[in-house]
């Protein structure tokens, strides 16, 4: 699937943002060392509301994969959303602003069905906009306006967190969680994938990241909120550090590993350095140290009583397998034991454990999924 254009300027996916106070959990005893105050939660995100047209969604989540996550250990699920999969107006058209509140209650239901199944196998939940009325990541979907500069936008923002915070105003932080954002950038023109792009101004992303959190806690001042950082996730928002929101973090750096040959990350896929771990690629040797460099901002937060969680990790399927096992061991080293958790950009599909479509990879039979059982094994162990 086309994961991350934006990777193609960067090579690298990272976020943050602040927490403290009371939708907060406690820390684990093996976290103590790091103090994070989020729980190690280990899991998946879910990509059946990812697409904007629900008629071009994946196959729904079964039952039984979230009863494999629990045998095998995971606590943890995130669900990378699309606010026009719940909404009802005429697909054969852009959207209009008026249109933004149009809640179709039927797809709602269908994204609580999953919520309960989930918890029935005691996996957190996760809620995330990965696309929100005003921004997306991704290009491919017409916004009527832009979510940091227009205020229609943001009060349509504000609406849908609010939506959500209602409909679990009695479920436990334990529980259920809301990411506010994927990925945040400004982009000059919101409907151009490729149109300059730079940060979001720490007031204006401030600005915005209250007023959702407080449309969330007016339903329940316990609820627990989660954010990504800048630049498309791969800063440290300073100006938020006061406010009871949680960070989350990226798995994805550097690039040429977790999306070579990605067509839609790379200008042109066919001619990269071949991905080494650790070695030479290009004009760069790539080692552990450069990702504990990276990591540093995120362990300062973490020491310094934030709580931070990696909300999204992996390697796309062109990567070959051991250099992809041998950086993704570090990238997960480094963040267990500074007691982050993480959830692998996704469970079926080209980034996951089961039908990723790697030609040198011998999968195991499981339930009629190929299964990269060493991937498994590497993520069940940290």
């Amino acid at each position: 699937m086309q994961r991350r254009t934006f990777i193609q300027n960067t090579g690298v996916l990272t976020a943050a943002l602040t927490t403290a106070g009371p939708g907060l959990l406690a820390s684990s005893p093996q976290q103590t060392a790091a103090k994070n105050k989020l729980p190690k939660w280990k899991g998946f995100n879910l990509l059946d509301f990812f697409s904007p047209d629900p008629s071009k969604s994946r196959r729904a989540t079964q039952e039984d994969h979230l009863k494999w996550m629990q045998d095998w250990g995971f606590d943890f699920v995130r669900l990378p959303m699309a606010y026009p999969y719940y909404l009802k107006f005429d697909r054969s058209r852009n959207i209009t602003p008026d249109e933004v509140y149009q809640i179709d209650q039927q797809a709602v239901d269908q994204i609580d069905q999953l919520v309960s199944l989930a918890h029935k196998h005691n996996l957190h939940i996760s809620l995330n906009l990965h696309r929100a009325p005003g921004y997306c990541v991704n290009a491919g979907f017409n916004e009527p306006y832009n979510l940091w500069t227009d205020k229609a936008a943001l009060d349509a923002f504000c609406f849908h967190w609010n939506m959500w915070a209602k409909r679990y105003k009695n479920v436990s932080s334990k529980k259920i969680s809301f990411d506010l954002l994927n990925e945040p950038s400004m982009r000059a023109d919101m409907n151009d994938q490729h149109s300059k792009r730079s940060s979001v101004p720490g007031e204006v992303y401030r600005q915005v990241a209250l007023a959702a959190s407080e449309a969330i806690w007016k339903e329940n001042k316990s609820h627990l909120i989660i954010a990504d950082g800048n630049d498309t996730g791969s800063s440290v928002i300073p100006s938020i550090t006061d406010l009871n929101i949680a960070q989350s973090c990226r798995g994805y750096n550097p690039g040429i590993i977790s999306h070579y040959k990605a067509p839609w990350a790379n200008k042109d896929p066919d001619h990269l350095p071949e991905p080494k771990w650790p070695g030479q690629v290009g004009d760069k040797y790539l080692s552990r140290a450069m990702l504990e460099t990276f990591y540093q901002p995120w362990i300062e937060l973490v020491n310094k009583g934030v709580g931070v969680h990696c909300g999204e990790c992996g390697c796309w399927n062109k990567t070959p397998h051991d250099v992809f096992l041998a950086w993704f061991g570090d990238v997960l080293n480094i963040l267990s034991t500074n007691g982050i958790g993480f959830a692998l950009w996704e469970f079926i599909g080209d980034f996951g454990i089961l039908n990723s479509g790697r030609s040198d990879v011998s999968y195991e039979d499981w339930h009629g999924y190929k299964l990269d059982r060493k991937l498994l094994d590497l993520i069940k162990k940290m």
